[in-house]
C-alpha cells in the first residue's frame, strides 16, 4: 500500500482533484455521471469508394457481370505506380452489358456472397452530348454567325 503514495511535492490535476474522474469512472445510471446530449441526426453520408468505373469482362452468368476495375498505386518498395487489377461480381438486372463495355459500379446492399455492386452504364467520354456545344444555347453568337457591318 505505501508504494501507491506519491510525495506530496508531486502535483497532478489529476491528484489535486480538478478532473473529476468520479464521473469517467461512474456507471452509466449513476446520479454523478454527465449525461451528454446526443449527437445531430444530420451528419453528412462519407461517400469514399462508393462507385468504380471498369470493363465488364464476362457475361455469362444470368443477372450478374465480372467487371474488372484498374487502379493505379504506388509500388511499396520502388514507389512507381503500377497498374492493379481487381475483379468485382455486379448486378446487371436486364442483362444489358457484354463483354467490353465500360460500367459504373455503385455500392449497393448485399445481394449475394460477392455481389455488393450495381452495375450501370457509363456515360461516354469520347462523344460528349451535343446539347452542350450548340451555338444556339449561347448567349454570344460566333464570329462566322455574325452579320457582317458596314464599315465608315
Amino acid at each position: 500500500m505505501w508504494l501507491l503514495q506519491l510525495p506530496p511535492k508531486i502535483s497532478n490535476t489529476f491528484l489535486n482533484g480538478h478532473c473529476h474522474t468520479s464521473t469517467l469512472l461512474s456507471k452509466p445510471n449513476s446520479s454523478m455521471a454527465v449525461t451528454h446530449s446526443a449527437a445531430p441526426s444530420i451528419l453528412p453520408q462519407i461517400r469514399a469508394m462508393k462507385t468504380m468505373q471498369g470493363k465488364v469482362v464476362c457475361s455469362t452468368n444470368n443477372k450478374t457481370v465480372a467487371v474488372e476495375v484498374v487502379r493505379l498505386a504506388p509500388h511499396p518498395k520502388y514507389k512507381k505506380r503500377v497498374k492493379k487489377k481487381k475483379k468485382y461480381q455486379a448486378h446487371d438486372p436486364d442483362n444489358q452489358f457484354r463483354v467490353g463495355d465500360i460500367v459504373l459500379l455503385q455500392k449497393i446492399r448485399p445481394i449475394s456472397k460477392t455481389k455488393t455492386f450495381l452495375a450501370i452504364p457509363a456515360p461516354n467520354r469520347n462523344n460528349p452530348s451535343q446539347s452542350e456545344f450548340e451555338s444556339e444555347d449561347l448567349s454570344i453568337p460566333f464570329e462566322s454567325q455574325q452579320e457582317p457591318q458596314p464599315q465608315l
